[in-house]
């Protein structure tokens, strides 16, 4: 199968570069490009792509504001996320809205080949010790969970359930988990999924944004 990407950077030389890259893989093919998000969209109501390569930083319409857009379509092509900045409260936006990845544009060819086939397999990429860095960043933004109002999204969840998006919200991976609660790690799987239905979050990634978000992890 031949994964289908857009290129969306109101860069042209950036999107040529992304195109030649891309253009290399015999399992990938470039399907369209766009200076900005609104063209984004313009395109891909008539294009069909699976990944999306999606600066955030645009004129018109940024990577935020597309993805917010694309997150709430049916079949949506996977975003991913790139930026100049580590740490930019743009990049952080847009995994709240949707995004599947998290890539810093001077990422190693390799790391954003990966990236493609990864989300376009349903996984999230970005790793959970970098989504953590950009919520402590951004802590300050963040309600207070004991002044907010309760958030519903963790209505319905089981003891068990919560401690383990305690654990996904503090970076652990599925083994990790497995092995800090003497548990196998296919019922940590079978967990994760779980909570994916039950809070509506399209991925790992929205799962430790959702464990800041309500306090079940905290910045120290």
């Amino acid at each position: 199968m031949t994964i289908r990407v857009l290129l969306v950077d109101d860069q042209q030389m950036v999107r040529g570069g992304f195109r030649m890259l891309v253009d290399s893989q015999p399992d990938m093919t470039v399907v369209g490009e766009a200076g900005d998000g609104a063209e984004a969209l313009e395109r891909l109501a008539v294009t069909r792509a699976d990944v999306v390569l999606m600066d955030v930083r645009m004129p018109r319409m940024d990577g935020v504001e597309a993805t917010r857009r694309l997150a709430g379509q049916e079949d949506a092509p996977r975003v991913v996320v790139l930026t100049t900045f580590d740490l930019d409260e743009y990049a952080f936006a847009a995994l709240k809205a949707g995004a599947a990845a998290f890539l810093l544009k001077d990422a190693p060819p390799e790391d954003l080949l990966s990236a493609i086939r990864t989300v376009h397999g349903g996984d999230a990429v970005v790793a959970p010790s970098t989504t953590r860095r950009l919520l402590e960043q951004f802590a300050a933004v963040l309600p207070d969970a004991q002044e907010a109002a309760p958030d519903t999204r963790l209505d319905g969840l089981t003891e068990r359930e919560r401690e383990v998006l305690v654990h996904i919200g503090r970076g652990r991976t599925n083994t990790e988990i497995a092995a800090d609660l003497v548990v196998a790690e296919a019922t940590v799987k079978t967990h994760v999924g779980r909570l994916l239905a039950k809070t509506g979050s399209r991925d790992r990634v929205q799962l430790v944004v959702l464990a800041y978000e309500t306090g079940l992890v905290r910045t120290t």
